[in-house]
């Protein structure tokens, strides 16, 4: 299944709404204006996405994890190499000091609540936009490679089938972080969210 170019564009604006929200409480909770680039969608079967991430998250990744359900649902993830979420955290709790070299408690912490913020940002906005009800769980932080990451997903939900990956990069007084924001669904929930999207559009 692949993306046609106008569901590419309304998935775009889609996460740059939710991407702008994110920035604005991120920016509050951290005192500094928070820059988000716009993102590079695709969608990808999910025996494919293993190989895809491997290629730039090399080892461990940081991952906050959160499941969502309602008329579509599945796992939405916020990924981020160690060396990225190990700055990310530094720049969130205190952009002038960046001489810690461990995620220990307080760095775990700010980046569940960054990714909290974003990952409910992003979500919310499909949910208000293509008007239907979706509710979060509370998300939760894991520090594993990608393959067992994803094995240990798709293990809870056989039906699992695709991942919309969006890759983007926030800055922060000048540093740069890369990041994924993994949205990973089955196939009916799959087909839900495109047939909203094209209601959606034909709405505007």
């Amino acid at each position: 299944m692949k993306l046609t170019a106008d569901q590419t564009d309304a998935f775009t604006e889609l996460i740059n709404i939710g991407y702008g929200r994110a920035a604005a409480a991120l920016s509050e909770m951290t005192g500094y204006r928070l820059k988000l680039e716009v993102p590079k969608i695709s969608l990808h079967a999910i025996d494919d996405v293993e190989a895809i991430l491997s290629r730039f998250l090399e080892g461990e990744a940081v991952s906050i994890n959160q499941v969502f359900s309602g008329p579509f649902s599945g796992n939405a993830m916020l990924l981020l190499d160690a060396a990225a979420a190990l700055l990310l955290s530094q720049l969130l709790v205190d952009p002038t000091d960046a001489t810690g070299n461990t995620l220990d408690a307080t760095a775990r912490e700010t980046l569940s609540e960054a990714g909290n913020i974003l990952l409910t940002a992003c979500l919310g906005a499909f949910s208000n936009l293509l008007e239907v009800q979706v509710s979060f769980a509370i998300p939760h932080l894991n520090v594993e490679s990608v393959s067992a990451l994803l094995k240990s997903i798709t293990a809870k939900a056989e039906d699992l089938s695709h991942a919309l990956i969006v890759r983007t990069r926030f800055e922060l007084r000048a540093s740069n972080v890369h990041g994924y924001f993994v949205i990973i669904l089955g196939v009916t929930s799959l087909q839900r969210v495109l047939q909203e999207i094209d209601r959606w559009e034909r709405r505007l």
